[in-house]
């Protein structure tokens, strides 16, 4: 249903003879016995003698909340439109109750007004009304936004928000538990005990009685004790909640890992057990979905790499050389800004560096030796081609940062440092990172690994030549760091060997 200005300003009207009716029955408030004293009787005597001021007290007190009331709801467009209706209950509530302020306010400046023409003492006077004001003012406002926003959640938000997702307009106000609880606290707690106090109070000051310390006292203590036990309880329900919120937020962004630390037997218990077996399920799942895709991908690899006659094991032999090479850099002081993230997605999209072969003609790709210059122009295609297969390959992946580096490894792995590479002649840091990773890994394997136009390179050559190559064809921090790994590639290669 379409929430159009008129309708809202229905349901202001509505919310606006809700707020009236919580006023008047906190002006309903039995009135403190001191009423009856000499002093408040002279006091509303004298308010007859200055009865023009009484009218305008009333239309101030009921006049300013309407207006600012109106205000809240009039000359709004867009997301602000519907943010202020969803915030309409507690808006409602607050402003409605700002009258009970200002009729105070201009209550105590008559009383001044009083004094200076009469010599009365307000003190009595002004600290009955105030307390009163203030009792019938969280009265009022308890009524009001509970029942306001009991009606918003059942019935109003609902019918024009059903599908929810009210976060995303601007400016949503979101109760939290610390506001409700104090607001429970408030109605149940401490209105009680400040309606006693200020009957207390205006009894004695009234009769002229000084009041007794000892049971003053013995209220304040009640007051501290409540708020203290409000906080308990405020924390026993803000804290699970808290790590509900914070574990649906890492789920959100993709974490199906989190669990939700709440041990306990209450509901908030079940409810955390509930949800770690949830990310559990959804962590199986999404595990058993990424190994089926990395099955698949490496199958197509894989199978690429059968209609190769010069690369057979390429794949897998990068793949191991890329792990060795991302552990290095991990650890290695200029590249420890590295993400796991990002060394597990350059891992996971290294077996898909060659797909473009895909689409290059077997008389090419199987020729048994080297490659016309012709030829080799036309196999100098498959990295942009193998770009365009593994993009679409991945059009579903949710994940944005590991389809991004698949697409890079694919489309830049044969560029050079110094800008002779291709398919596009990037240099320098121009070409992506995980793609200056993936060349390294890449021509290692072609040096030391049997070709049909080549025999397998010794080690010493292999990385004389990367040494040799660095700043040209390859980064030359990158090198540094890959020419460390030796050890750990020359006991990998021998393990395909052995």
């Amino acid at each position: 249903m379409e929430l159009t200005l008129k309708k809202r300003i229905y349901i202001a009207l509505l919310y606006g003879l809700i707020v009236a009716f919580s006023n008047f029955i906190g002006v309903m408030l039995p009135i403190p016995p001191s009423l009856k004293s000499l002093s408040m009787q002279e006091y509303l005597r004298l308010l007859e003698t200055y009865q023009e001021y009484i009218p305008l007290i009333m239309i101030t007190t009921y006049t300013i909340p309407t207006v600012l009331c109106f205000s809240y709801i009039h000359n709004t467009s867009g997301n602000k439109f519907y943010s202020r209706f969803i915030n309409m209950p507690a808006a409602f509530s607050f402003l409605g109750v700002s009258g009970w302020v200002f009729f105070f306010i201009l209550e105590a400046v008559i009383l001044f007004i009083v004094k200076y023409n009469n010599g009365i003492s307000i003190a009595p006077i002004l600290l009955t009304s105030g307390l009163s004001t203030m009792l019938i003012g969280l009265l009022s406002f308890t009524i009001s936004y509970f029942s306001l926003e009991t009606l918003h959640r059942k019935l109003f938000l609902p019918m024009f928000f059903p599908e929810g997702h009210l976060t995303r307009y601007k400016n949503f106000a979101n109760p939290s538990v610390r506001f409700l609880f104090f607001v429970f606290y408030i109605s149940a707690g401490i209105l009680p005990m400040l309606y006693i106090l200020s009957a207390f109070y205006a009894e004695k000051l009234g009769s002229g009685i000084k009041p007794d310390t000892t049971t003053l006292v013995a209220q304040i203590v009640l007051i501290v004790f409540g708020i203290i036990l409000c906080v308990v309880f405020l924390d026993y329900f803000n804290a699970p909640l808290k790590k509900l919120y914070n574990g649906t937020e890492k789920i959100k962004n993709g974490d199906y890992s989190t669990r939700v630390n709440i041990v306990s037997t209450d509901s908030f218990g079940k409810l955390a057990d509930s949800f770690n077996e949830m990310t559990a399920a959804l962590d199986a799942k999404t595990r058993k979905i990424f190994s089926i895709q990395n099955s698949i991908v490496t199958g197509m690899a894989v199978m690429v790499e059968s209609r190769d006659n010069s690369t057979g094991g390429h794949i897998m032999r990068t793949s191991d050389c890329v792990k060795i090479f991302m552990q290095a850099l991990k650890e290695s002081a200029e590249f420890s800004f590295l993400t796991d993230a990002f060394c597990e997605a350059v891992i996971k999209a290294a077996p898909m560096h060659d797909l473009g072969k895909i689409a290059v003609d077997d008389a090419i790709l199987r020729k048994p030796g080297k490659f016309t210059d012709e030829e080799y122009e036309i196999m100098k295609k498959h990295s942009k081609e193998g770009a365009r297969i593994v993009e679409n390959v991945l059009k579903e992946v949710e994940d944005l940062e590991f389809k991004s580096i698949a697409v890079n490894i694919a489309h830049y792995h044969h560029e050079k440092f110094n800008g002779q590479g291709y398919p596009e002649k990037l240099s320098g840091n121009a070409i992506p990172l995980e793609a200056r990773i993936m060349a390294l890994a890449d021509v290692f394997d072609a040096l030391v690994s049997r070709r049909c136009y080549k025999d397998s390179f010794s080690y010493d050559k292999a990385f004389d030549i990367i040494k040799d190559s660095l700043g040209t064809h390859f980064d030359p921090a990158l090198g540094t760091v890959f020419i460390q790994c030796r050890q750990q590639l020359e006991e990998l290669y021998n393990s395909y060997t052995a």
